[in-house]
């Protein structure tokens, strides 16, 4: 049995509130088991839970993971660990899907570390969760929904989401690929703004002109792209090598950060937030 993991990034915001929470499965070493991590604006929590604890729901997206559920519909915890309980209910209005899978041809590329899907670009939240005695209310707020799958993450990475300010949303990921034994930086995102979808991508031409300081700066055709992160606020979360959930990476759920995008030196957005969410695993020299 070969290692592998798959899982989803459920985030829910509201203008004072963020919660991202990310179930997943995981096998390594002939092991199998599941998780449940969450993370809000002040704190990340990790849970485990065996394998029998694990269902996938019918269709292929979302699980019940030890009386939690995860789907279309919504989400529902009831956790009760060391350091953590946390229980509630959140529900979804309907989602913005893109137009097309984020991989593109690369969905069909054999052998790939890490494959992601973006399940939602932004639908509504309402709800309320509470997290060791601390309530997260969500009236009208904003979700994403993202997903990844395969056997780890690349081992030098970024990655970026942000809702705008006109109601649309933004993701943008820079990964170290290795295909046999070559690598290549491999960029998969999208701006969704004013109600149309701008598909940022390497299978569409779309290369790295900058990554360093927290700042990627991407070009593509007529189009650039860039998104700078401007303060940390990181905490920590395990994420996958070769199955194991055993590599602490660090989240900024909510941070401040530029975004900007240019077409023919026409900017179509620019946008300075407080409430978005980053990665940056980049080594900075």
């Amino acid at each position: 049995m070969r290692e592998y993991f798959f899982g989803w990034y459920f985030k829910s915001q509201s203008s004072d509130r963020t919660l991202a929470v990310i179930p997943a499965w995981h096998r390594a070493k002939g092991r199998t088991t599941c998780s449940v991590q969450l993370i809000t604006d002040d704190n990340a929590w990790f849970a485990d839970y065996p394998d029998e604890k694990f269902r996938r729901l019918k269709g292929g997206f979302g699980a019940e993971i030890g009386g939690n559920y995860f789907g279309p519909d919504g989400i529902r915890l009831n956790i009760e660990k060391p350091g953590l309980i946390a229980r509630g209910e959140l529900k979804f209005g309907p989602f913005t899907p893109l137009k097309g899978d984020i991989m593109g041809p690369f969905r069909f590329v054999p052998f790939m570390e890490c494959r992601h899907s973006v399940v939602s670009m932004r639908h509504t939240v309402n709800g309320c969760i509470e997290i060791n005695g601390e309530r997260f209310h969500f009236i009208d707020a904003s979700g994403y929904i993202e997903g990844d799958r395969g056997r780890s993450f690349p081992s030098v990475y970024s990655w970026t989401q942000c809702f705008l300010e006109d109601g649309g949303s933004t993701m943008l990921s820079a990964a170290r690929i290795p295909i046999g034994p070559f690598k290549f930086t491999g960029i998969i995102g999208f701006v969704l703004s004013g109600g149309k979808e701008y598909r940022i991508a390497s299978y569409r031409g779309a290369k790295a002109s900058s990554i360093h300081g927290g700042e990627l700066v991407i070009r593509q055709k007529t189009l650039t792209f860039s998104a700078k992160l401007l303060s940390k606020n990181d905490h920590p979360l395990k994420a996958p090598v070769t199955g194991a959930m055993v590599r602490t990476i660090r989240e900024n759920a909510s941070c401040t950060a530029e975004y900007r995008l240019d077409d023919n030196g026409s900017v179509i957005l620019h946008e300075v937030s407080p409430r978005a969410s980053f990665e940056y695993e980049y080594p900075d020299k």
